[in-house]
């Protein structure tokens, strides 16, 4: 059975917005060319658009046209943020301070699709020069081709990753652990002082994007999610 039309634009959009052929803030085509391209009336591309702005992947913006919407993860446990963001909200200075970088075989690090490669990124982040998080990252260099060339030296990839790269499903684990010795050496804690440990992995599709995990200084950080009715039927996980 044929689909309605308008379904066909709003799932031949989403599907360019998912693989990132439309990038996170783009400009879509106006609705007069989509109306030239599918041969349908503005009625039909306006539904199409509506439910891709309902669906949370454009914005549409009066008199300027439709945009791709930032990513942006809504989780029944808490919201994807930007770590530099969050720490200039608090009034001190980001600093990311970039400690491995190497790429390795999908196979080697149990990440990404067979015969791939991964980007392998360990970096500190600190506030006012004193350091609250050490991350691993793991990104998938087939989903993610454009990071093989961006300079880590001071940029989070995390911070990056949000403004570049959009995604459609994320998993997120929280638990507390112990610093071993090499990671309570990076976060200047003794060893064994109990850290915050935050692991997220994020899917575009069937694609892995990227796999986190951070170690925060319990005195340096804290995790706060708010819900309530209207927010717990709207998320999506």
């Amino acid at each position: 059975m044929t689909r309605p039309l308008g379904e066909r634009i709003r799932s031949q959009v989403e599907a360019r917005i998912l693989s990132g052929d439309l990038a996170p803030g783009e400009r879509l085509p106006t609705e007069a060319e989509l109306m030239q391209q599918f041969g349908c009336s503005r009625m039909t591309v306006s539904k199409a658009l509506s439910a891709l702005a309902d669906a949370g992947l454009i914005e549409r913006r009066k008199r300027a046209g439709s945009f791709v919407s930032r990513p942006r993860v809504h989780s029944m446990v808490l919201d994807i943020h930007d770590l530099a963001e969050e720490v200039a909200a608090r009034g001190q200075a980001h600093r990311y301070r970039l400690i491995r970088r190497e790429v390795s075989e999908a196979g080697i690090a149990h990440f990404g699709p067979e015969g791939g490669q991964v980007l392998a990124l360990d970096g500190l982040h600190l506030a006012d020069n004193v350091p609250f998080a050490f991350e691993q990252r793991l990104v998938d260099i087939a989903a993610v081709p454009d990071i093989a060339g961006v300079d880590f030296d001071h940029l989070a990839p995390g911070s990056w990753l949000l403004r570049h790269v959009p995604w459609d499903e994320a998993e997120t684990r929280i638990a507390a652990e112990g610093a071993s010795g090499s990671i309570a050496d990076w976060l200047d804690v003794e060893v064994g002082v109990a850290t915050l440990v935050v692991e997220r992995r994020t899917w575009r599709g069937p694609d892995s994007i990227t796999f986190v995990r951070q170690h925060f200084r319990a005195d340096q950080y804290d995790l706060v999610a708010r819900f309530g009715q209207r927010s717990a039927s709207r998320s999506s996980g």
